[in-house]
């Protein structure tokens, strides 16, 4: 028998607790050789290993260079693996083209079945390879390294030229291959070759090494980590590796997430153990392209007891929020805000606000949460958080002043939003979106001075790059009929936006032009933005939920239904119509569309159809100002026997939008008609004022 045949690879080469080395069945102690290396002696180290246990060259410096490297001389093991010819050795052991045929059966050879290999003598000098490396990488040789990690890597696919079998394998040489295989990459990254260590990487997961479940996860989320922050833009794999029909990430951040995936698949199904991180990573991925409903999935899937609950129960909120599912999400926050739970949580009682902030209905009791949440916010370890508080109470206030019963509650609670919202710009100064909100909230309140102060500050504050704050900043201008200056806003900011964001910058340049009775000048834009609308929406990649498909039919929807309205004001009622066509098409029943379908009936004297048109949109949405308006008008024109219900009408729409110059106006007119001469003037002077401060946009649009 041959020293190759039966050399030991096992713990047990080198006994750390009785300091021997075992091969062949015979032992040696260690101190015998470690005498010889410490006195500088390689040869006779190795002659003494040869002989003592009856191995060859290779075998004897292979254990020699472990011996040295596991004593922590890395340079000594470095000097002893330099000695020997591993490469040689190596293709010594690749077999032959014969040898490499299939049998019979059509199963892959073992290696003992290639004459003169042995595993124990491939997995040593295998090993040896790789010890190598590490030696290497210890001095911060890393490409040296990398090189003799891919030798070992080119080794095994050479000797096992289908992979290597997931029996007939000796474990200590699987733990070499494993050890490679997760080493490469690491090395490559190390050495700063970005591109080969993501070969590397595709490689290992790619090949047949039969990696253990624990590797191949550490190796799948090392590249995830490194395609998600590396800040290296890789290829797609090649078509080579791409299976028909099969899922192909286009870039670093589909392809992170799908092996995050993966990952999470692999806990669910018991074949790894739970890794927080893998979470935290999906988390940044999934939140980067906006696929929190795919991230809230994740969740829901984790098992009972790995998360707590109301940690849980707060990140599904915080996905089911930001995929616009709002009432899910408050639904979750109410549970983990109920008194068995933890109902004093500041950031959940946060979350609860601000949601509640964005719905008229669910105002007064975001009010509730925010004042809670300032409460425990107080004195305590989330001190900091108070001035977010205030600024969701202001938000609240604001909010729930619309729905007001009466004039005097309105103002109450406008003014308490202020100072709310002034408040909590005292506690946080460069708050940007503060200064934004407080804009909005003046702007609102027609004291346009002290909102384009904000405005200005804000853009100031954000260098320009948020397209909210220039499109405040031209709403403000347009409301002090300052066109021209509104127009310029419009054009910096189209330098600041990138493209796919510059559509409701196309609207307002349309309207800005209708201001100032350019119809036909308004046509361009329209025409524009209508074709960046349905670029944005042919665009889009795999990753297009079901409410992003939602907003992109809104989106055309609007621009449709802003052209009818200026080919009707134009006169161009064919076009118009066209419009309207097109605009059914996307959302069949929608107010909307019969407010301007009336309108052109109007202008065509088509009373009756026009009449038809408003009442069937207020049956669509009840609450739809601008058509209360117009049937307003149209049957107070109609004789004095329907000015009681002009005047119900136009009194409704001023309750739900009392900066309404238009209502304020026909509602005027009908108490003149009506020979009210004191309340006609009061309406007519309030249309008045507010003709001086009116936007071309409602104020609410940019938040």
């Amino acid at each position: 028998m041959s020293g190759s045949e039966s050399a030991e690879l096992g713990q047990a080469d080198v006994d750390q607790s009785v300091r021997q080395i075992c091969a062949n069945g015979i032992s040696m102690q260690t101190n015998v050789v470690e005498a010889k290396l410490d006195e500088g002696n390689i040869q006779e180290a190795e002659s003494a290993l040869r002989e003592g246990l009856s191995l060859n060259f290779e075998e004897a410096r292979a254990l020699l260079g472990r011996l040295e490297y596991q004593r922590g001389n890395v340079e000594g093991a470095l000097r002893v693996f330099d000695g020997i010819d591993l490469q040689a050795a190596i293709h010594r052991m690749q077999p032959s083209v014969t040898d490499k045929q299939p049998s019979k059966k059509g199963r892959t050879r073992s290696i003992e079945s290639v004459p003169g290999i042995s595993q124990h003598a491939a997995g040593l000098v295998l090993e040896a390879v790789y010890l190598k490396a590490k030696s290497l990488q210890k001095l911060g040789r890393l490409t040296e390294a990398a090189r003799e990690c891919l030798s070992v890597l080119d080794a095994v696919e050479k000797i096992f030229d289908n992979g290597i079998p997931d029996v007939l394998v000796e474990n200590k040489l699987q733990e070499t291959v494993s050890h490679a295989v997760e080493l490469l990459p690491e090395l490559w990254k190390q050495a700063g070759c970005y591109s080969e260590a993501m070969s590397a990487y595709r490689r290992a997961l790619l090949s047949q090494w039969n990696l253990d479940n624990d590797c191949c996860a550490r190796i799948q989320k090392a590249f995830a980590v490194f395609l998600l922050y590396s800040g290296v833009e890789v290829c797609p794999p090649s078509l080579a590796v791409q299976i028909d029909g099969s899922y192909v990430p286009r870039n670093n951040l589909e392809e992170a997430i799908l092996l995050l995936m993966i990952l999470m698949r692999k806990v669910y199904l018991g074949k790894i153990k739970w890794d927080p991180s893998v979470l935290e990573h999906l988390t940044f991925a999934l939140s980067v392209c906006s696929q929190t409903s795919v991230l809230a999935k994740q969740l829901e899937e984790v098992m009972p007891g790995v998360l707590n609950r109301i940690d849980r129960w707060r990140s599904l909120a915080l996905c089911y929020s930001a995929a616009g599912q709002n009432k899910t999400a408050l639904s979750l926050l109410r549970k983990s805000l109920h008194k068995h739970e933890e109902p004093e949580d500041v950031l959940s009682l946060l979350l609860a606000a601000k949601i509640c902030s964005e719905d008229v209905f669910l105002a007064a009791e975001g009010v509730k949460y925010a004042q809670r949440a300032i409460t425990n916010a107080q004195g305590g370890s989330n001190e900091h958080l108070k001035g977010v508080g205030l600024r969701m109470l202001g938000l609240c206030l604001g909010k729930q002043a619309k729905v007001a019963t009466s004039d005097f509650e309105r103002t109450r609670l406008q003014s308490e939003a202020l100072k709310s919202l002034d408040g909590a710009m005292a506690l946080e100064h460069e708050n940007s979106d503060l200064m934004f909100e407080l804009g909005v909230q003046y702007a609102q309140h027609r004291n346009l001075e002290t909102a384009l102060q904000y405005a200005r500050k804000y853009v100031d504050a954000t260098a320009g790059s948020t397209l909210r704050g220039w499109r405040l900043l031209a709403l403000v201008l347009s409301a002090q009929q300052r066109y021209s200056e509104a127009e310029v806003v419009t054009d910096a900011a189209f330098d600041e936006t990138v493209k796919w964001d510059q559509g409701p910058l196309l609207r307002m340049k349309a309207k800005l032009k209708k201001s100032q009775s350019r119809y036909s000048d308004a046509v361009e834009p329209y025409c524009h933005l209508l074709s960046l609308v349905q670029a944005q929406r042919k665009s889009y990649g795999p990753f297009r939920n079901a409410p992003q498909v939602e907003e992109d039919k809104v989106k055309e929807y609007e621009v449709w239904h802003g052209l009818a309205n200026l080919y009707s004001t134009l006169s161009r009622f064919k076009d118009a119509e066209t419009c309207l066509e097109k605009a059914r098409d996307l959302i069949e029943y929608s107010a909307d569309t019969l407010h301007a379908e009336g309108m052109m009936f109007e202008r065509q004297g088509k009373n009756d159809q026009a009449l038809a048109a408003y009442v069937n949109a207020l049956l669509v949405d009840p609450n739809h100002v601008q058509c209360k308006i117009l049937l307003g008008a149209l049957m107070a024109k109609m004789g004095s026997n329907m000015l009681s219900l002009a005047r119900a009408l136009l009194s409704d729409a001023l309750k739900i939008e009392p900066t309404n110059r238009v209502a304020w106006y026909h509602l005027g007119l009908v108490h003149r008609d009506d020979g009210r001469v004191a309340d006609a003037a009061d309406c007519f002077q309030a249309a008045s004022m507010l003709e001086e401060s009116d936007p071309i946009e409602s104020f609410s649009s940019v938040i």
